[in-house]
């Protein structure tokens, strides 16, 4: 896809050590930032060599490390991280084997351009082949990501103005979740790219949907927003991963500060900009944050030592900041990038940045996937070690220019 990480139009397809301390304590802000990247930077390539070792002879790709052993999986909606991941490295490092390594994962996903059960393909190929055509070209990286973009549009229904997120769940009768505004920019570039004005038809219509009816007067979030598809009322606002039907989950604030944030670069579109900027002021200026940046699992849940952290939205949240200031005034281009940085640092910490072979070879410690559910609770993931490298890269390329 285009180089939208130029800086200015930095996108998914395309913007460290201190003394270990506690979570919650406030990160060391003495080493300059251009250090604490390329440090991050080193470690994570070293880290990864040591991932790749352990991947030998087995099938999937890796999604966390719990109990000891190597989570892999091949059909889920995280599937495309790890591959994005090593090409995130590639444009990082410059380093041969992990350009042979994005290739060979890259491509064990193509089967899923022609997937119609799932809202998560900008998730899936977007981040494994739309990183890969972004760094080579590749016109076969190309054909699979219009394929992909047209098996997401069809789970878009008119009447709703939305794309349909899950097929399951008796309780939902046409289910539409935050996250699903990070599939929008594979719809968006294949709007581009195709010359079809019908991708960016639904991912407009998505947004619109979601920006009326996904948030509450002070920018935070709704998890899932369930409609009526014979009328395209809404039934029900709920969570699933969050804390209550009335709380903030965590992740799902993230998704919102960068899905509306890429929404605003490829349209133009100041609503865009306004929902991004509110998703944001609310982490930002949220009392219960914790001083490392690093939010708890739900931005309403206890304020223990024991409740769990998730770096995954830290990682995501910093990326999409970085990218939101450079479409700011400058006071708050600051501000969006001085918060950035320090859930940066906080996650390039012996906190949080594991040492090389440990936490399965995986980046960061501390994420949470399904709390409600006990699944996947202060451990690695592979999506929160895709939008660390993402920030990094972005940060890097920021700090260049300064």
């Amino acid at each position: 896809m285009r180089a939208s990480l130029r800086l200015l139009a930095l996108g998914l397809f395309g913007l460290t050590a201190c003394a270990l301390r506690a979570p919650g304590a406030t990160p060391d802000s003495a080493t300059p930032m251009r250090e604490i990247v390329e440090q991050a930077l080193i470690r994570s390539a070293a880290q990864y060599d040591f991932m790749l070792y352990q991947l030998r002879g087995r099938q999937g790709l890796p999604r966390t490390w719990e109990d000891g052993q190597l989570v892999l999986s091949r059909h889920d909606w995280t599937v495309g991280f790890f591959p994005g991941s090593l090409w995130y490295l590639v444009e990082a490092k410059g380093d041969e084997k992990f350009r042979t390594a994005a290739t060979r994962y890259t491509a064990q996903l193509a089967a899923h351009q022609h997937n119609r059960r799932t809202h998560d393909l900008g998730f899936m190929l977007g981040s494994s082949f739309g990183q890969g055509h972004r760094l080579t070209g590749d016109p076969a990286y190309r054909e699979v990501l219009l394929n992909g973009a047209a098996s997401l549009a069809s789970r878009f229904d008119a009447r709703v103005g939305a794309i349909r997120s899950w097929d399951w769940g008796r309780q939902w009768e046409f289910p539409v979740i935050i996250d699903n505004m990070m599939n929008l920019e594979l719809l968006l570039w294949a709007a581009r790219e195709s010359g079809d004005a019908q991708f960016r038809t639904i991912a407009v219509q998505h947004a619109d949907t979601t920006l009326r009816h996904h948030f509450r007067p002070d920018g935070s979030t709704y998890h899932v927003v369930d409609y009526d598809p014979r009328t395209g009322k809404v039934r029900q606002r709920v969570t699933h991963q969050g804390l209550a039907d009335h709380s903030t989950w965590s992740r799902g604030q993230a998704w919102a500060i960068y899905g509306f944030t890429l929404l605003y670069r490829e349209t133009r579109e100041a609503r865009f900009l306004r929902q991004a900027r509110a998703a944001a002021d609310f982490v930002l200026e949220h009392p219960r944050l914790p001083a490392d940046k690093i939010p708890r699992w739900d931005f309403d849940a206890p304020e223990f030592p024991s409740t769990p952290r998730d770096a995954s939205a830290a990682a995501i949240m910093a990326s999409a900041l970085l990218e939101l200031g450079t479409f700011v005034p400058r006071a708050d281009r600051q501000r969006y990038h001085a918060f950035a940085h320090a859930q940066l640092r906080s996650l390039a910490s012996p906190e949080y940045l594991a040492s090389v072979g440990e936490n399965g070879g995986f980046l960061l410690r501390h994420s949470t996937g399904n709390r409600p559910e006990g699944k996947e609770v202060d451990v690695p993931l592979n999506y929160a070690d895709y939008y660390f490298l993402e920030a990094l890269v972005r940060c890097r390329a920021l700090l260049a220019v300064e």
